[in-house]
């Protein structure tokens, strides 16, 4: 039977590469994010290889979360795979300097983003005992480093609500899992910096960062196991990376 999955944050990075490898691998997709365009080229690209329909919205909207879930149409209805992919860092700041513009930005789609999409899905999984959740965390989520305050707290917020996902869904039969991705080389920094390319091209400079593909290959991997099989909590490092701050550049 195929499986029907929800990935936010879809347009780029590891929700476009998970899209990628999923749809190679006949699960039907709902695509979601912000950016139209890029959602109805994928869309265009993976219908090649199953069923594809796209969500455009913004995961701080519960409003809109809620309704265009709900209307789905009848054969994407069912969802029995959501990554919750969605997520961002706004600026590199001490807790003293840093802009309460980019704190709400970060705990609105990391955190409460996260809250209302899996809300609006969760129920129909309890109802049907089976379904598949997994939380894109970040290494942040496991330590925190210099001026990664608020982005670090809305990541141990992630890991957090993992693990409470599954004790709360335990009784339902429904698998939860937490992926924590350290360096990966996507728009990440260029959101960060805001636009500053030479400062987010010196992220990944002078070693080899994980790409979004090697972290869609994990998910597709950990959700790919007999359903008796839940990994619960993967933390993902570069071979150049030891900790947040220790990186082994040329």
């Amino acid at each position: 039977m195929t499986k029907t999955a929800f990935i936010t944050g879809a347009t780029s990075g590891i929700g476009k590469a998970t899209a990628e490898i999923f749809a190679k691998h006949n699960i039907r997709l709902i695509l979601c994010g912000r950016r139209l365009e890029r959602l109805e080229q994928l869309q265009k690209e993976l219908s090649k290889q199953t069923e594809v329909t796209i969500l455009h919205f913004d995961v701080r909207d519960k409003y809109d979360v809620a309704h265009q879930i709900q209307n789905l149409p009848n054969e994407f209805k069912k969802i029995d795979i959501l990554i919750n992919n969605a997520g961002n860092a706004h600026g590199l700041s001490t807790i003293q300097k840093g802009s309460i513009d980019d704190w709400d930005k970060m705990i609105d789609i990391n955190v409460k983003g996260l809250l209302y999409v899996s809300k609006a899905i969760i129920p129909q999984m309890t109802k049907r005992n089976d379904g598949f959740i997994v939380n894109i965390g970040s290494t942040a989520g496991k330590e925190v480093y210099p001026n990664g305050n608020v982005y670090c707290a809305s990541k141990f917020a992630v890991n957090a609500l993992n693990k409470s996902m599954r004790l709360d869904l335990n009784k339902y039969n429904i698998r939860v899992a937490g992926i924590h991705p350290g360096l990966v080389e996507t728009e990440f920094s260029d959101v960060r910096f805001k636009g500053d390319t030479e400062k987010a091209k010196s992220v990944y400079a002078g070693y080899k960062a994980l790409q979004a593909a090697d972290i869609a290959d994990i998910i597709y991997f950990v959700i790919s196991r007999p359903y008796h099989v839940n990994i619960e909590d993967l933390v993902v490092y570069p071979t150049a990376q030891a900790s947040a701050t220790i990186i082994n550049k040329e």
